[in-house]
């Protein structure tokens, strides 16, 4: 796999994928909970006082949904045109901007920007470490970078139809824990590594969420909590990155 990897074109990869499926469909039920869930645990390690927020690989752009109706500045990033396009349409402010750029070669100077948000991502990229080494660049002093990923994910394939090669099943190509996320990034301006593991699978196939999505974050993960030490399942980490 790691021979095929090297030869995977990522950039045409996924601007083909951001025009081929909807990022911006409304999620129902179960789905729709599992991911508030994973977007409020991001939020609450947003510190208070940011000003500027990188939205890496913005998707639907929950981000600028999110932090431009508090004056926060925010600047919604994806390899594809398409994906910042609709955000922009659908959060336009003077405080929004929209950039296409490969995030390995981020369009910023170091020290740049507050808080560099990457959700749902670093599980696709074919080189984790010199991702997050130059997301981390554009951190500023005393910033955060915030990571979210599947938990210690079991990596599923498929056969291609098409080149009768091994596939990644939702083109994931790493799974990571916080022992390995914590590995990813050692250099001398790296101030502390912190993580919250969540989301217990039992409580999600149980459809527990009819009645756990009243819940405030901090007693729904008191719950989820909970529930991981009767049957240790989580699905979600968020890390943090404190520069």
């Amino acid at each position: 796999m790691q021979d095929e990897l090297k030869n995977f074109d990522y950039l045409n990869h996924y601007k083909t994928d951001a025009e081929e499926f909807d990022y911006f469909e409304n999620r129902i039920g179960a789905a729709e909970h599992e991911e508030r869930r994973v977007r409020e645990v991001i939020l609450s390690q947003v510190d208070k006082n940011v000003k500027t927020i990188l939205d890496v690989g913005c998707g639907s752009g929950w981000v600028a949904k999110e932090f431009l109706k508090k004056n926060i500045k925010v600047i919604s990033l994806d390899i594809s045109k398409s994906n910042p396009q609709k955000v922009k349409e659908l959060y336009p402010s003077q405080n929004h901007y929209q950039i296409v750029a490969d995030s390995f070669k981020l369009p910023f100077h170091s020290n740049s920007i507050d808080c560099v948000i990457a959700s749902e991502i670093i599980e696709h990229v074919v080189e984790p470490k010199l991702f997050l080494k130059e997301l981390f660049r554009v951190v500023s002093r005393d910033g955060r970078l915030i990571i979210s990923t599947p938990y210690k994910e079991k990596i599923r394939y498929v056969l291609c139809i098409h080149c009768n090669e091994k596939t990644p099943v939702n083109a994931h190509l790493h799974s990571f824990d916080e022992n390995i996320l914590r590995d990813l990034y050692n250099r001398d301006d790296f101030k502390k590594f912190s993580s919250i593991i969540f989301g217990n699978k039992a409580l999600i196939y149980l459809r527990t969420h009819i009645l756990l999505k009243y819940l405030p974050l901090s007693l729904w993960l008191a719950v989820d909590w909970l529930a991981n030490k009767i049957y240790n399942k989580p699905l979600h980490i968020v890390s943090v990155y404190q520069k």
